[in-house]
């Protein structure tokens, strides 16, 4: 793959292309789509959006939000991170990710958070192992109903869209480690895990019944988890199951 450049996204043009690469990443109808005015809007509130380009041709984008938690502290809140379907896995969200720590860091902030679905292997995976986030929240049913995982099968199932929350501080040994390309073995023993099934969309297309109840199971779990004082802070990859890690605070 050529070079790919990362850059503030400042022109209509390159905000028709946040659009567009919603639309191809996400699959969602337009009204679940962040428009060119709420880009321009965040903007100029202070957010800002990075895109990837390969060859001049915007194939990514994150985009970040200014938002503010305890103590009137400002952070950063990561909305939506898009890239287009040629070029996924290829590590150009991976650059966009450590971009936004960059310009977060230099703006004097410490600490991103988002969502992601907790169903979602792939996105785990990132999130835990390769960015060093840790989660110690979990949202029920955050958006309402969700539109399916697959955006070609015709009938919606009506999956609530629980979230884990993302807490990625910027600065923790464990971040700095990774963002210079370095593992990280600080961690200790696990203290448990939280199985997701390995193949979430397939049990969704196939058996929405059998979906939505590994759904209220692992929710159940992080929750009884998270309630006794753990952290989620690393994932196992695996075929007919993934495992969430789950940490005492101060092994992590």
């Amino acid at each position: 793959m050529a070079e790919t450049i990362i850059r503030e996204c400042t022109t209509i043009e390159d905000l028709e292309s946040c659009v567009a690469l919603q639309r191809e990443a996400f699959g969602l109808p337009d009204i679940e789509i962040s428009p060119i005015r709420h880009l321009i809007v965040s903007r100029y509130a202070g957010g800002w959006t990075l895109g990837a380009s390969v060859a001049g041709k915007l194939v990514g984008f994150v985009h970040h939000l200014v938002a503010v938690r305890q103590n009137d502290e400002i952070i950063g809140y990561s909305h939506m991170m898009a890239v287009a379907k040629e070029y996924q896995n290829q590590g150009v969200g991976a650059q966009l990710k450590w971009a936004q720590r960059e310009r977060a860091l230099a703006e004097g902030r410490s600490f991103i958070k988002w969502t992601w679905d907790p169903m979602q292997a792939r996105n785990a995976h990132f999130n835990l192992n390769r960015l060093g986030v840790t989660v110690d929240t979990y949202a029920d049913n955050f958006y309402g109903t969700d539109y399916n995982a697959d955006p070609l099968q015709g009938e919606r199932p009506g999956l609530q869209s629980d979230r884990l929350f993302a807490n990625w501080n910027l600065s923790s040994p464990r971040v700095k480690a990774l963002a210079t390309g370095s593992s990280w073995s600080g961690s200790g023993k696990p203290a448990g895990a939280i199985a997701i099934p390995g193949n979430w969309t397939a049990l969704v297309r196939e058996d929405i019944v059998q979906a939505r109840a590994e759904q209220v199971r692992v929710r159940t779990e992080f929750k009884q988890a998270l309630q006794a004082g753990l952290v989620c802070a690393g994932f196992e990859r695996g075929s007919e199951q993934s495992k969430y890690l789950l940490f005492a605070p101060e092994n992590i």
